[in-house]
């Protein structure tokens, strides 16, 4: 059985719900840039793929976080 504490789980809650909005954030821009060849909307697409990518980072670090506590914990 796995045992999650609610530290754990309201992090994982909170990083998915970041994850949601960045992806909803950049539903407009992507149209605006490839259906509508709208060229400011590829910057602000960039923009938002880098603040993706930093998000990507940050969860990946406080996975291993996670991983490597609940190993010190056995």
């Amino acid at each position: 059985m796995i045992n999650y504490n609610t530290k754990e789980i309201a992090m994982a809650t909170n990083r998915f719900q970041d994850f949601s909005k960045l992806v909803e954030a950049m539903e407009g821009d992507f149209e605006k840039f490839y259906d509508k060849e709208v060229g400011a909307a590829g910057t602000r697409v960039r923009k938002h793929l880098q603040e993706l990518a930093k998000l990507c980072k940050e969860v990946r670090n406080d996975v291993t976080a996670v991983k490597n506590s609940r190993k010190e914990a056995k």
